[in-house]
C-alpha cells in the first residue's frame, strides 16, 4: 500500500443477505494508487461487498469511507439499449459535475476500449464482448476516483483482458483506486488481497 492516507476503507463491515451472514468484521484500507483484489468462492459475498462499497447496499455493521466519486461495473452493462453507444455513454459521463466535456470523455473512453469505430451503433446490436467493453468504457468515462469492478474479465477475449489490465494500471498511476472481484487471473501488481473464503 502507498504512504498516502486511506481514501477508501472498510472498518468492521458485516454483510447479511436473505438472513444469512456473508462476511463479518471486514476491515481494509486503500490509498490513492492502490488496488484490492476480492476473492472467494461463489456465494461468499464478493458482489455484495462491491455493492456496499458503491453505496447500493447498507452494511449490517461497520463503516465505509470512500472518495466522492465511485463507478461500479457489475453484471448488467447499465447502458440504454435503444441509444447509440456514444449517446448512452455520454449520458453517464454527464452525471459528473463537469458535464461540458461529457461527450469528449465518452469518445476517449470508447477509443480506450477499441470501440470508437462503432460509436454510432445502437447498444442493442453489440456483441457480448462489445457490451462488456462498453460497460468498462462507462467506468472510464465517469472520471470516478474509485473503480468497483465485479468480474470485469467476463465475456472478454485475451486481448481485451490485456486492455482491461492496462486501463486499471493507468487509473492507479493517476491516483485512482480499484477494487476488483474476479475468479479469473488478472495482472494487478501489488494489489491487496481481500479473501472472503476465510
Amino acid at each position: 500500500m502507498s504512504d498516502h492516507p486511506a481514501a477508501f476503507a472498510f472498518s468492521g463491515v458485516s454483510c447479511v443477505r436473505g438472513g444469512r451472514r456473508l462476511f463479518e468484521a471486514l476491515s481494509f484500507a486503500l490509498a490513492p494508487g492502490d488496488a484490492g483484489l476480492v476473492s472467494g468462492p461463489n456465494g461468499v459475498g464478493k458482489s455484495s461487498l462491491l455493492r456496499i462499497a458503491a453505496g447500493l447496499l447498507r452494511p449490517a455493521a461497520g463503516t465505509v469511507t470512500h472518495p466522492a466519486t465511485r463507478a461500479l461495473l457489475a453484471e448488467a452493462h447499465a447502458l440504454d439499449p435503444a441509444r447509440r453507444l456514444i449517446d448512452a455513454l455520454a449520458f453517464w459521463a454527464s452525471l459528473d459535475p463537469d458535464t461540458a466535456a461529457a461527450r469528449d470523455r465518452a469518445l476517449r473512453a470508447l477509443a480506450d476500449v477499441d470501440l470508437a469505430a462503432i460509436a454510432e451503433v445502437p447498444v442493442r446490436l453489440l456483441s457480448t464482448g462489445q457490451r462488456r467493453r462498453a460497460a468498462l468504457a462507462r467506468v472510464v468515462a465517469s472520471g470516478a476516483t474509485l473503480w468497483l469492478l465485479d468480474e470485469p474479465a467476463n465475456g472478454l477475449d485475451v486481448a481485451s483482458v490485456t486492455m482491461l489490465e492496462r486501463l486499471v494500471a493507468r487509473h492507479r498511476a493517476a491516483g485512482g483506486i480499484a477494487l476488483v472481484a474476479t475468479h479469473q487471473p488478472l495482472a494487478l501488481p501489488a494489489a491487496q488481497p481481500i479473501d472472503l473464503s476465510c
